[in-house]
């Protein structure tokens, strides 16, 4: 499991925006050691998820509205978005994904500081 702060960078966060950089590599590494094997090895990168973990962004409205302008699509995702993402991961139908990060952001990581022309 990485986090979109595996490329975007997190101020006052290095330490966890670092671990999530330190896993693709590693998930890159298995999937090219274990690929003749026909195993897989893939990541999931979650943006903002309504999690305990971001308790204080979605409990608060003006916490939740400056949250909201970082995700194109206009909401935070919900575990059940990542849940659907793993299953389909983890099928045959996503049989020849391998060495590849999974974004469920909302767009997050597509720099929505640029939705309205920067």
């Amino acid at each position: 499991m990485s986090s979109v702060h595996e490329v975007i960078p997190w101020a006052g966060h290095a330490n966890y925006a670092a671990s999530k950089g330190a896993i693709v590599m590693l998930m890159k590494s298995i999937a090219q050691e274990y690929a003749p094997y026909g195993i897989r090895a893939n990541s999931i990168a979650p943006g903002a998820i309504q999690t305990a973990i971001n308790r204080d962004a979605w409990e608060n409205k003006e916490a939740l509205d400056d949250l909201l302008k970082l995700i194109p699509y206009k909401r935070m995702g919900q575990p059940s978005d990542i849940g659907a993402a793993t299953v389909w991961l983890a099928s045959d139908e996503s049989d020849y994904i391998n060495g590849a990060t999974i974004f469920v952001d909302g767009a997050m990581t597509c720099y929505p500081g640029f939705t309205t022309n920067g």
